[in-house]
């Protein structure tokens, strides 16, 4: 049953947002140095849950069903669970020495300009290859931390620079979720939606390797302590299970077990009993996290069953209509795509809310499907590299111990992606033969 459209059922986002940044900003007005950190997400957000609950209520729905659903999305759960070996991972390394490993054998590999772009390329890389963000970030961020704390570089810039390769990757792999959720609601070839993103995403990628290149401390610090470099390999193992195309679940499991493997065997008084109070250690500081995601897949649920997404896309729809030319539906279904996402804090899920409003705008503005679902994947993707709520930021800003807020203005990527894909749709282009809406010269 498809809900009754309803502009009120968007307001407990509103409300979360409104109460989250207003107390970050009045603690950090007041001096606070940790002002973001004073009121917790989670509980920010009750009050909005609430609010959703009496909207869907109102509206003749069950709250507690609804909210429930939403929680137990799959997608979520799965969110869940990768924080939850992600943290773990993340902890037992650390704690067995692989990071210094890590710096150790590569700190003298780069020039210290070359660092920060680095980084950035190897994120691209992985997620390219493997199709998921999320992946990408809990395999390369500990490395990256290790690097940064070695070099003095600023954890959230280095943070940002990954998420910002994750999201390179979530948005042109052919195996990424929003690819593939891109190229069915719009009926586009995979390989005609890939050129036509490539085209968007490549000068992005580039001009953020020019600016990290002059980012940052030029003069890297020597690390301080030397570990065996056989410490190194749960992280290189990791990297190349991942490339090799294996689940995100698996590949933490068997990095944790192989961590805490070489931890036992190289590690001088390192126990079972230790390596065990390492991985809860490193469950805990995923609790966070874990309950924010659980409680906006919850707001979700309700949002969406009470109208609030339908009443968006129906708005966006009627701005595009009102207009013709190829411009405003391309903007209309970056708008689409863009506030779905910002509402759900899942780009896979706007997608495919937004999907068939999206084609219909494009059929009706004579824009290709290839353009239609390059748009559509890349406006789902941008806000989801930058929203301090959104499972990307949180797990990246958690690894790293930075603010999600400090992290969203560092990911450069993100905001250059969509500085160039505006230019794109801005550009007065004419058709190819026989194909609408195509861009300026690659």
């Amino acid at each position: 049953m498809t809900p009754r459209p309803s502009a009120l059922a968007l307001t407990p986002l509103l409300l979360f947002v409104a109460v989250f940044f207003g107390a970050g900003l009045y603690y950090s007005l007041q001096g606070e140095p940790m002002g973001f950190y004073q009121l917790r997400a989670p509980v920010a957000i009750l009050p909005a849950l609430a609010l959703a609950a009496l909207i869907a209520w109102r509206r003749g729905l069950r709250p507690a069903e609804t909210l429930l659903q939403g929680m137990g999305d799959p997608n979520i759960v799965l969110m869940c669970l990768i924080f939850l070996l992600a943290g773990a991972f993340a902890f037992v390394s650390k704690a067995i020495g692989a990071v210094d490993a890590v710096v150790s054998l590569g700190i003298g590999a780069l020039h210290p300009a070359l660092l920060l772009p680095g980084l950035f390329v190897v994120a691209c890389a992985v997620s390219l290859a493997i199709g998921t963000s999320m992946g990408t970030i809990a395999a390369v961020v500990p490395i990256a931390i290790g690097v940064a704390d070695a070099a003095g570089l600023d954890r959230a810039l280095v943070a940002g620079a990954v998420v910002g390769g994750a999201m390179f990757g979530d948005n042109l792999s052919v195996i990424s979720d929003t690819t593939i959720a891109a190229t069915r609601t719009q009926g586009a070839q995979m390989r005609d939606k890939f050129r036509e993103n490539f085209r968007i995403a490549l000068p992005a990628a580039l001009l953020t390797m020019v600016l990290l290149g002059f980012a940052g401390d030029p003069a890297p610090v020597e690390p301080e302590v030397a570990a065996s470099a056989w410490l190194a390999l749960p992280y290189l193992l990791v990297l190349v299970l991942a490339l090799a195309g294996l689940d995100v679940l698996l590949v933490l499991g068997l990095g944790l077990a192989l961590a805490g493997g070489f931890g036992l065997l190289l590690v001088e008084d390192y126990d079972l009993a230790q390596y065990a109070a390492d991985i809860w250690t490193g469950f805990e500081g995923m609790v966070e996290i874990l309950l924010l995601s659980l409680l906006i897949g919850g707001m979700a649920g309700l949002m969406k069953a009470s109208g609030g997404l339908a009443w968006l896309a129906g708005v966006i729809s009627g701005f595009a209509r009102g207009r013709r030319g190829r411009r405003p539906g391309e903007f209309s279904i970056a708008a689409l795509a863009t506030a779905a996402d910002m509402a759900t804090a899942n780009n896979t899920v706007a997608i495919l809310v937004g999907g068939s409003v999206a084609r219909d705008i494009a059929r009706e503005h004579g824009i290709s499907p290839r353009r239609a679902a390059s748009v559509l994947d890349i406006f789902a993707c941008v806000p989801q590299g930058l929203l301090p709520y959104g499972a990307q930021l949180l797990l990246a800003a958690s690894l790293a111990t930075v603010s999600p807020v400090a992290l969203a203005g560092k990911v450069w990527y993100c905001w250059l992606l969509a500085l160039v894909a505006v230019g794109f749709m801005a550009w007065p282009s004419r058709p190819a033969p026989g194909e609408e809406g195509s861009g300026p010269p690659a």
